[in-house]
């Protein structure tokens, strides 16, 4: 989670919605990515969307069935949707994100029997960090 919380300073360092995600396999990271939908003027690039884009690309395959995603954030709808499709073996979050989320809030996406796959999921890894980028990032906004 170190590395995906790494991912996230920085998104806030390029005035980003401090979200950061990286992708493991075997123990190896082999995709990083941070929130970036400013400066790229794309709505996708969540960092959850980026990271998987890069690991698929990495891999040579869209499939990514071996593969850990340790993400800052619960995923909204798209990204647990892309995460689904990916076929992500294990979900890793730190914060939960009670107004856009949708793995234990929300759309819930991988509780619907039209999910065509559905990770292990573990939250509140590093959630207090997270959690504190996010409160930081937006009570400096709010100023």
């Amino acid at each position: 989670m170190q590395a995906a919380l790494e991912q996230a300073r920085l998104a806030a360092f390029a005035d980003e919605v401090p979200v950061g995600a990286v992708i493991v396999l075997r123990g190896e990271v082999i995709a990083r990515a941070h929130n970036r939908p400013r400066v790229l003027c794309d709505p996708t690039a969540h960092a959850e969307m980026l990271a998987i884009r890069q690991a698929a690309e990495h891999l040579g395959q869209e499939r990514l069935a071996q593969c850990d995603l340790w993400v800052t954030l619960e995923p909204c709808a798209m990204c647990a949707g892309a995460i689904s499709h990916a076929r992500i073996a294990r979900l890793y979050y730190g914060a939960a994100d009670p107004k856009g989320g949708a793995v234990e809030h929300g759309a819930r996406v991988f509780d619907h029997p039209q999910a065509l796959h559905r990770p292990e999921v573990y939250a509140g890894i590093g959630e207090q960090e997270a959690g504190s980028l996010l409160q930081t990032f937006f009570a400096g906004k709010r100023r």
